[in-house]
């Protein structure tokens, strides 16, 4: 284990010299920090998640989840989180990968294994696992391949199929072919995450989201929270505010504006929510991100 996180550690820090490093395997980014960075709320999508040095904290709602070189992070949903690095240096930086999770890649396995599995009762849609030698193998080959471009191609998909099997049969199984599932419950309410996230501005009814979901509203209600820790209209609150931050550091426009942009018919209204979630309201908080940014010379995306 310990030669195996080396491994990987060494692989990642070879080919990733920036804070997110996109690669020319299918899915996978690289993950760096040479400080730890505040935290962030963003919009965490489907992923696989490997920590080859340092520490990342995350919260979903009250709920705190931290991970490092023993552990790695699933996420099923997209969930609205707060994080950050919380142990990295110059000397020692965070170093990271990121798989994107694939649902056909995950169906077309769970045929193959031609294995039945009940439903298991829904719980939340992220989850820190104690790695092992069976992930980490496959996972220090998959970053070794950008030594070798041209096996990309044929050794790449062969490689992330090997990290899908170990997951599916893993500690966390269950959740893995909850999004391969495609009448599950947690893909019906991934249904309505997503209707939420493309018309998080619109004004919504319950009926319309449970309809696309094809559930009836208790149930809706009840599997959304059970998944995201949080109600559809919670969901959708913090999908608005987190998206006005981007705004307001973008376009560095008036704040009001941003508030109706994004939803908001009340201008006070938009400043409570916002500041009561992000600590301070719209214009500060814009102006201190700025300055961060500034004093470390990053651009705003790296800094939020």
């Amino acid at each position: 284990m310990d030669q195996s996180i080396s491994d990987l550690r060494d692989a990642i820090a070879r080919h990733c010299r920036g804070a997110r490093c996109a690669t020319a395997v299918p899915r996978l980014t690289l993950l760096r920090s040479d400080a730890p960075t505040l935290p962030m709320a963003t919009i965490h999508q489907p992923v696989l998640c490997i920590i080859a040095q340092g520490r990342k904290r995350l919260m979903l709602g009250e709920s705190l989840y931290e991970y490092d070189a023993a552990k790695y992070l699933i996420v099923s949903v997209d969930l609205p989180v707060t994080g950050g690095v919380c142990e990295a240096s110059a000397e020692e930086p965070y170093l990271a990968l990121s798989l994107a999770l694939d649902p056909a890649a995950l169906a077309a396995m769970l045929i193959d294994m031609a294995e039945e599995h009940g439903e298991p009762e829904l719980t939340p849609g992220i989850a820190v696992t104690a790695v092992t030698a069976d992930l980490l193998d496959p996972a220090v080959r998959l970053v070794r391949l950008l030594d070798r471009p041209r096996d990309i191609a044929m050794l790449a998909p062969l490689i992330e199929r090997e990290m899908l099997y170990r997951l599916l049969t893993g500690e966390q199984g269950a959740l893995l072919r909850q999004i391969a599932l495609a009448d599950s419950r947690l893909s019906r309410v991934s249904r309505a995450i997503a209707w939420i996230r493309g018309n998080y501005a619109q004004p919504f009814h319950m009926e319309v989201v449970a309809d696309i979901a094809g559930m009836s509203l208790s149930s809706l209600h009840r599997h959304f929270k059970a998944v995201t820790t949080m109600s559809p209209l919670q969901y959708q609150k913090q999908v608005r505010l987190q998206e006005a931050r981007r705004l307001l550091l973008a376009q560095r426009a008036d704040a009001a504006h941003i508030g109706f942009s994004v939803g908001y018919d009340s201008p006070s209204q938009f400043s409570r929510e916002y500041a009561r979630l992000f600590g301070s309201p719209p214009a500060r908080d814009a102006a201190r991100l700025r300055g961060l940014s500034n004093a470390a010379g990053l651009p705003f995306s790296q800094v939020v």
